[in-house]
């Protein structure tokens, strides 16, 4: 059952199409490249956020140590 539903999904670059089809639908042409820099900051700070959290978690191994 489940093989025949993927069936039908599209495979591989298919998906990007299908994606970007819906985010114009949903969102308009205009949005698409403030979402874009938006998204872009925002995994920005993340990253920045990660690699603080790690250095801070090997500062306090080396405390505790």
């Amino acid at each position: 059952m489940i093989e025949n539903i993927f069936n039908f999904m599209p495979g591989g670059s298919e998906w990007i199409i299908v994606i970007v089809a819906a985010g114009v639908l949903i969102f308009g042409a205009k949005k698409i490249p403030e979402l874009a820099k938006t998204f872009g900051k925002a995994k920005g700070e993340y990253k920045k956020g990660q690699i603080e959290a790690e250095k801070e978690l090997k500062e306090f191994k080396e405390s505790k140590d």
